[in-house]
């Protein structure tokens, strides 16, 4: 589905079925150099079960056009504008890493408008080290060979999303290669950690956000580890729901993600 959002065209996955204005929403905001179908089986659900899921690429992401969005706060403003575009009065929003980022900010900003918040995968603050920054901006490849052995926590994760005999760790790699390679206006690689690393604003917006939060961790997380979301979770009175898995969480853990989103919707 393709929308104008800003005079510009921009690209949600609505999981097979058609956007019905009349069904309650689900945005799905994906993480750094990541897009759309990182959500294919929580979208599928969604929009499967009475919801319109909608699982977008942020501009300069997959088929969204334009340049990557500079900051979190532009972020959540765009997701906002696409709510707007589309004449959605409300909506739950589902964030991965840096996409958890932009739903929080999202959600503070309207607080009235936004129904659940569930944080995939998330921390506060989301700082990124000297070490995987310099890779980003001199060596990409290898930084993105990095950040995927450190998003799955075994070295043969199970095969079971999004079906047998899957290799996720292959199938992940290939994804953020070719989303830097198509972005040729920048380098998506640094410009998305440096936004997750630059993002300041997390417990003033905790402050403002009006709805109940779900947070879905990852028990083995090396990028998000579990200890750096308790003071936000703590903020946001957050029920914590703690999977055994590492960053990929939708991936490495998806039956248990499906779960949390359902109850976190229901």
């Amino acid at each position: 589905m393709l929308i104008d959002v800003q005079g510009q065209s921009a690209y949600a996955y609505t999981g097979g079925k058609p956007f019905g204005a009349a069904l309650p929403c689900v945005v799905f905001i994906h993480g750094a150099l990541h897009d759309h179908s990182v959500w294919t089986l929580l979208a599928r659900w969604a929009a499967h079960h009475g919801f319109n899921g909608l699982a977008i690429d942020q501009p300069g992401h997959g088929r969204s056009d334009g340049l990557p969005l500079p900051s979190v706060e532009n972020s959540a403003d765009w997701v906002l504008a696409l709510l707007d575009a589309l004449k959605v009065e409300q909506a739950a929003l589902v964030g991965h890493s840096m996409g958890s980022l932009i739903a929080l900010e999202a959600a503070a900003r309207a607080p009235r408008r936004i129904t659940r918040l569930i944080m995939i995968g998330t921390a506060y603050p989301m700082k990124v080290s000297d070490a995987l920054l310099t890779a980003a901006r001199d060596q990409p490849l290898t930084a993105i060979d990095m950040v995927n052995a450190f998003s799955f926590s075994t070295l043969a994760a199970k095969p079971s999303y999004p079906g047998p005999g899957m290799w996720l760790h292959g199938a992940n790699r290939a994804l953020m290669r070719s989303l830097q390679s198509k972005q040729t206006q920048a380098n998506l690689f640094l410009h998305d950690f440096g936004v997750c690393d630059r993002y300041a604003g997390g417990m003033q917006a905790a402050e403002r956000v009006g709805c109940a939060t779900t947070m879905v961790l990852g028990s083995r997380d090396q990028l998000t580890p579990h200890k750096a979301a308790v003071d936000l979770a703590g903020a946001l009175n957050a029920k914590v729901v703690t999977l055994p898995c590492g960053h990929a969480v939708m991936h490495e853990a998806p039956d248990g993600a499906l779960k949390a989103l359902r109850d976190a919707l229901t």
